[in-house]
């Protein structure tokens, strides 16, 4: 199991001066003013205990509504919701609740870099399943069920995706229902971007006919809220498979940290309108560094969702990897190669445009000149 090329790239800018990183996913926006207060508020109070292993009731319920109000779908906080660190926990519990030895777990590439190693380490076999630019990184169902055997178990999901920026209609998503039925799959959504959708307003999998007890909806408040450090996720789903899950959670974590479960209750509950304007933010830095991209030489479709853009280098000869690492040296730009997102990833970079407009300009000045010299 390699590590995280996210990090690996991250890591090569130790020591170096004057570097803009287009790498690590993460907001450049600290967390609203208003959330903080309400955090040290509760500090100041010594809210500083365990919550349930679920998470704070207050919180649920907040979830519930917000996901019901939002995304049409309706959720029991006490028995059907769990508050855990991080989505990426979420995620890591559903897989390890769900996965028999052996099982294939089918995964749409390219995507998210932990899917496949937590796959490994619960003792899955990861069947990744290639979309493509030509078809806007959408998944069809000509391609899940190419994939399909008697062992396939899971279905993960991440639109809006990462590193692509493609996202789903719910016209996409009905032939991907029925299949999901007839082969009678569980489904783990990771819906961490389904706040940053910059056109269509985000269908999530779990509002699909039939498809709510059979769909692990996971989503978070570290990108849409600029809240990454907090650590603090959700899932959605039917009581028994949030049941399997809690008890993992019992027995690794305990519960999410309380600071972090108040912040995100104030998010929901005061800060939706600071979400907005960081939205409108990244829209308006996306169509300039598109735009960018494409008067600069890289072809690049156009993404509909999350903060990245997956352009294509394919054209220079050099690989994904090669590509990243000269761009660094030579240029001071940090990226992260196309491949480490698995099938379909490799003559891509992502490049992330959760940056400030100014830097934004700048890492496209310069890959302007790497292109020159490549």
């Amino acid at each position: 199991m390699p590590p995280s090329g996210i990090r690996k790239f991250f890591d090569y800018t130790s020591g170096m001066k004057d570097v803009i990183s287009l790498g690590v996913g993460e907001p450049d926006f600290v967390t609203p003013q208003i959330v903080r207060d309400a955090c040290v508020s509760s500090l100041d109070k010594g809210r500083t205990s365990y919550t349930s292993n679920a998470g704070l009731p207050e919180l649920r319920e907040a979830i519930a509504e917000y996901i019901d109000g939002n995304y049409g779908v309706t959720y029991e906080p006490a028995n059907e919701i769990m508050v855990t660190v991080g989505s990426s926990e979420a995620i890591d519990l559903a897989l390890r609740a769900l996965i028999t030895e052996g099982d294939e777990i089918l995964i749409p590439e390219p995507c998210y870099i932990s899917y496949s190693p937590i796959v490994f380490l619960g003792g899955g076999k990861p069947v990744g399943v290639e979309t493509t630019a030509e078809n806007q990184f959408k998944l069809t169902a000509d391609a899940l069920e190419a994939k399909l055997t008697d062992r396939s178990k899971v279905l993960v999901l991440c639109y809006p995706n990462n590193p692509t920026g493609g996202i789903m209609t719910y016209e996409d998503w009905l032939p991907i229902a029925k299949l999901v039925e007839e082969r009678n799959l569980v489904v783990i959504a990771d819906e961490i971007y389904s706040e940053l959708t910059y056109g269509d307003k985000h269908t999530s999998f779990a509002s699909l006919p039939g498809m709510r007890d059979r769909t692990l909806l996971v989503n978070g408040f570290s990108k849409a809220f600029a809240m990454t450090g907090w650590r603090v996720g959700f899932v959605c789903g039917h009581r028994e498979l949030i049941s399997a899950m809690l008890k993992i959670h019992q027995y690794t974590v305990m519960c999410a940290p309380i600071m972090g479960q108040i912040a995100g209750l104030a998010s929901l509950q005061v800060g939706m309108e600071e979400k907005d304007r960081m939205i409108e933010s990244y829209n308006q830095r996306r169509r300039a560094f598109v735009q960018g991209l494409r008067q600069i030489g890289l072809p690049c479709h156009e993404p509909q969702g999350a903060f990245y853009a997956f352009p294509s280098i394919a054209h220079t000869g050099l690989s994904s990897e090669q590509f990243a690492h000269r761009l660094l040296q030579e240029s001071k730009v940090v990226t992260v190669p196309g491949h480490v997102f698995g099938t379909g990833g490799e003559g891509f970079i992502r490049c992330s445009y959760a940056s400030s407009q100014l830097q934004l300009e700048e890492a496209l000045e310069r890959i302007r000149k790497f292109l020159d010299v490549v």
